[in-house]
């Protein structure tokens, strides 16, 4: 009797139990989670170009098994697909450099009659501002602009290296997306084979449902900021806004982003139009940029995105803030299709599971019914 009374005076509740046993898996989770973010980005420079070979993967695995389909061996179908990729990248990198080499110094020009205007307005203008304020502003410029040239040395040491890591990362991706294209279901079966007996068949379903939410999400995600830079683009050609060219791929690539890439370039060339056209053009350049965003976000958007990667707004908005975190702009690319990803797999394992609830159980023991 005094045993029972003993213990129950020291019994925990069974609240505090509960929130313990809660408590420490939940530490558990967070620890596995943060130790794997850490080396995520500690082999930053190995784990980046492997996941946007996935992504150039995901992208242009059709086109390689057509070609297959055509008679052509596998392997001569995966060089003509990266050989066509790259050539388009570097196309499109060449006709923006061009671009930029006939229009900048026009753009450049268009930008000191700006400053001067924003002078005489601040000469002129409600700031009443004298000409020796002004100078003081403009020396202070300088001095500062004057004042960097001593970690210059510095500065160009990194750029070098950040040169040097964009190579390497550069070939890692590429050699990386040609095995992909090329024996990527041998390299899938070695990576379940590593999973327990019993484990693998769930770990291969959920594999090629990841694999399915992710070629789904890249296309439509590619076709969303074509048409993105499409419409940015020409609006920015018929309003006469210089490096029409660069401000569509700058949209394009803004444009894997959702929500807020396309948005944050087309303010790009917002801007560019107020340099160069003035307010006006900017305020229909704003214009074009608004109606091409509602157009993705009300038409393409849910036409594209099937409901296996449908993502809800806030979701996004959580995943980029995570990857800008994380990786920087590399991590908010990478976060968006992680979680439609993610989603994907998360919906097929429950749908697994509802299956396997329903199932009947067997009659296990009953004798058989007399013939």
């Amino acid at each position: 009797m005094t045993d029972e009374r003993t213990t129950s005076r020291y019994q925990v509740p069974i609240g505090v139990e509960i929130a313990t046993q809660w408590a420490w898996r939940i530490l558990v989770i967070a620890a596995a989670v943060g130790l794997g973010l850490y080396l995520l980005r500690f082999f930053s420079e190995i784990t980046i170009p492997v996941a946007i070979a996935v992504l150039g993967a995901a992208l242009t695995i059709d086109a390689v098994n057509w070609l297959q389909a055509r008679g052509l061996p596998r392997l001569a179908a995966t060089f003509i697909v990266v050989l066509m990729v790259l050539a388009t990248l570097f196309g499109a990198l060449a006709l923006v450099g061009q671009q930029l080499a006939t229009q900048v110094s026009d753009l450049r020009a268009n930008v000191v009659d700006g400053i001067t205007q924003v002078q005489d307005w601040a000469r002129t203008g409600p700031l009443k501002l004298s000409d020796s304020q002004i100078q003081d502003w403009i020396d202070s410029a300088k001095e500062s602009i004057s004042g960097s040239n001593t970690s210059l040395l510095t500065r160009v040491t990194e750029v070098g290296t950040t040169l040097t890591h964009v190579l390497a990362g550069f070939f890692i991706a590429l050699f990386s997306a040609f095995f992909f294209l090329y024996e990527g279901n041998r390299i899938w079966a070695w990576i379940v084979a590593l999973f327990p007996r019993a484990a693998r068949s769930q770990v291969n379903s959920s594999g090629h449902t990841a694999w399915a939410s992710l070629t789904a999400f890249v296309r439509a995600t590619v076709i969303v900021a074509a048409t993105d830079a499409l419409g940015i683009a020409l609006g920015a050609w018929i309003l006469g806004v210089p490096l029409s060219l660069a401000i569509g791929v700058l949209v394009f690539l803004g444009a894997f982003v959702p929500i807020i890439g396309a948005l944050l370039s087309g303010m790009v060339a917002v801007l560019v139009a107020l340099v160069a056209q003035g307010p006006w053009t900017a305020l229909f350049m704003l214009i074009v940029v608004i109606v091409v965003q509602q157009i993705e976000s009300h038409v393409l958007q849910p036409f594209l995105m099937g409901r296996l990667v449908a993502v809800h707004p806030l979701a996004i908005i959580f995943a980029i803030a995570a990857g800008v975190t994380v990786a920087g702009v590399i991590g908010a690319l990478i976060a968006v299709p992680f979680a439609a990803v993610l989603n994907g797999v998360v919906r097929h394992l429950v749908s697994v599971a509802q299956e396997y609830q329903e199932e009947p159980e067997d009659d296990v023991g009953m004798e058989p019914e007399p013939a």
